[in-house]
């Protein structure tokens, strides 16, 4: 009855029996998806790995409910309907990818999927003709606009020693795994290719050599970078996070750090590209400065101090190899 594509039904054309096995599945997925988020959770972030088990116990209830009034209605053999029969209906991220999500992605996936299963009880509850099956609709109507407000304020609702734990926890473990590898990819891009960029640069002054020489050294030492931090640390003892993500973050701002003062030997005429590339470099200098504040609260004047006069000094040096 049910199939993929042009055989899947609207909703307007299920019937009441229908849209109760719908709503029955509907509600075990969910159930399923927030016992996954929990299980994600539940070591690093146990207390809202805990407001996920409530949220599972209430969508087993609603699911109960909703099997004993088809039962009433239709019978005990519930026909098998899930999302994916139903052109137009909302779908649902597979559990796994709870994986790759953070926490506050998680509390917004939450939040957005009973926000999708309150439309839907309301619009059940419109087509329903039985007095008993509109009142329970418009009840998990009700229920799911609650569970959305609860997974919208979840962080309010974390106020308090065990919240601010939480978002701190969630914050370090993003600087860990991102920030700290792709700070010091972006770093090592953005310094050490200084100098075999701009050595080529002037002792050519061939803008064609010098944007290949930099391409080479940027994709060299990014796929360098990548390697060295994927494989040093494999996170398990260190709490840094999935050696990949590392690696992937490492490797990408190695390459962006190199690229960038690479990019203006695209230029034909030498001095226009040369003086482009100074300024990409000083933007660069400022921007690691930068992230080394916001995220390593590292003093603004030390940043500077350590980024700017060391990248100053490498392409300095470059320059006179190249010069000389």
């Amino acid at each position: 009855m049910f199939g993929l594509g042009e055989n899947r039904r609207h909703f307007s054309e299920l019937n009441e029996a229908e849209i109760l096995a719908l709503a029955i599945s509907s509600e075990e997925d969910d159930a399923r998806i927030y016992a996954g988020y929990a299980a994600r959770l539940r070591a690093d972030y146990p207390t809202t790995a805990e407001m996920f088990d409530g949220m599972v116990a209430e969508e087993n209830e609603h699911h109960a409910r909703l099997i004993e009034r088809f039962q009433a209605r239709f019978g005990e053999v519930i026909p098998l309907i899930r999302r994916e029969h139903v052109a137009g209906y909302y779908s649902r991220r597979p559990v796994w990818l709870s994986k790759t999500l953070g926490l506050e992605q998680i509390r917004a996936e939450a939040h957005k999927m009973e926000m999708d299963a309150h439309r839907f009880y309301l619009a059940a509850a419109q087509r329903s003709t039985d007095a008993d099956t509109r009142k329970l609709l418009s009840a998990l109507a009700a229920a799911e606009a609650g569970h959305a407000k609860t997974a919208e304020d979840m962080k309010a609702a974390l106020d308090g020693p065990a919240g601010d734990d939480e978002t701190r926890d969630a914050q370090r473990q993003f600087v860990l795994t991102w920030v700290q590898p792709g700070l010091a990819g972006l770093m090592d891009g953005s310094v050490s290719t200084l100098a075999p960029i701009f050595a080529t640069a002037f002792a050519t002054q061939d803008t064609w050599t010098t944007f290949l020489v930099g391409l080479a050294a940027s994709v060299g030492a990014g796929i360098s970078m990548g390697f060295t931090e994927a494989a040093h640390d494999d996170g398990v003892i260190s709490g840094r996070g999935a050696p990949w993500k590392r690696g992937l973050a490492s490797g990408v701002m190695t390459l962006i750090g190199g690229l960038g003062h690479a990019l203006p030997y695209l230029i034909a005429d030498f001095w226009t590209a040369t003086v482009v590339a100074f300024i990409v470099v000083f933007l660069e200098l400022w921007a690691i400065a930068w992230i080394q504040k916001r995220y390593m609260e590292t003093p603004m004047l030390r940043a500077i101090f350590q980024v700017v006069l060391g990248g100053a000094l490498v392409l300095a040096a470059g320059v006179l190899i190249g010069g000389g």
